[in-house]
């Protein structure tokens, strides 16, 4: 069986920028994984005594504070500045430009419309940049734009993550309701470049290998994306959870990874689908 990695995948550049960021600054704690991977995290536990903030109230405990790729609100980023703490801000700048698009869109009167998931934290950091945070509207599907209380003018914005083709419903819905629509396409380059060689390679492997954090935005985008072309694509986190059976009889495995997956994570999954592969030509001879 050949194995094939897609022409673009693993690390953007906000990702391998902040893991730069908290090497820098050994000792210090990121409020919030710095990105979604365990194992990355863990790596900078042991290497760098880099510890794990998961609240604003432990956050307040500490002195020394990396702020994670995908940000925090701006009111906690004020008060924690405020109180005097060693702030370092490892936001991605990718993440950084919607949450100004937001602040100076709605100081402008524009209602606030920001395709995403509401729940993720990066979203929760670009509404908190709203002047008035019940006039800025997050949502996934046309049809949760049918009933919101929109202004005649609207700025809208996509989380980094999500697929254009899905941003450009947001778009249409929105030009057929509102006089006036400003669009800011906030989808990261670097999403556009792995999701483009994620959907080349699903069309001609027979298997898809996707490795990444399973509560990664990103990374579940691509999983849907390789599902699309090929149904046996399967979402890893490591090599610990590749199963023998999903390769048997199988002639090419692609293999992608999302924007918070480090390259050596790729290689141990690499080394461990060779692993496999080798034991099937032994029993069989």
């Amino acid at each position: 069986m050949k194995i094939k990695l897609a022409s673009s995948y693993g690390f953007c550049y906000g990702v391998k920028r902040a893991i730069r960021i908290a090497e820098e600054h050994p000792g210090s704690s990121t409020y919030g994984p710095l990105i979604h991977n365990k194992d990355e995290i863990a790596r900078l536990k042991e290497r760098y005594d880099i510890g794990l903030i998961e609240s604003f109230e432990e956050a307040e405990k500490t002195d020394s504070i990396v702020i994670r790729t995908h940000g925090i609100p701006k009111n906690e980023l004020k008060k924690l500045k405020a109180e005097g703490k060693k702030i370092v801000n490892a936001t991605c700048p990718y993440v950084t430009t919607p949450q100004q698009i937001v602040e100076q869109m709605s100081r402008e009167g524009y209602s606030i419309v920001i395709f995403g998931d509401r729940n993720h934290p990066e979203i929760k950091g670009v509404v908190s940049y709203a002047e008035d945070p019940r006039d800025a509207f997050v949502v996934l599907d046309p049809e949760e734009l049918e009933d919101l209380p929109l202004k005649s003018k609207v700025a809208v914005v996509a989380q980094t993550t999500r697929k254009p083709a899905d941003f450009l419903k947001i778009v249409g819905a929105l030009t057929l309701r509102s006089k006036e629509v400003r669009v800011f396409n906030t989808i990261c380059n670097a999403t556009f470049e792995n999701q483009d060689a994620a959907a080349e390679l699903a069309r001609e492997a027979d298997i898809m290998i996707v490795i990444g954090g399973k509560h990664s935005s990103n990374t579940k985008q691509l999983h849907s994306i390789c599902k699309n072309y090929c149904d046996e694509s399967h979402l890893i986190e490591n090599e610990t959870e590749l199963d023998p059976a999903w390769f048997e009889g199988k002639e090419l495995c692609g293999i992608s990874a999302g924007a918070s997956t480090p390259d050596w994570i790729v290689q141990n999954v690499i080394d461990g689908i060779e692993a496999i592969v080798r034991d099937d030509v032994s029993s069989e001879e």
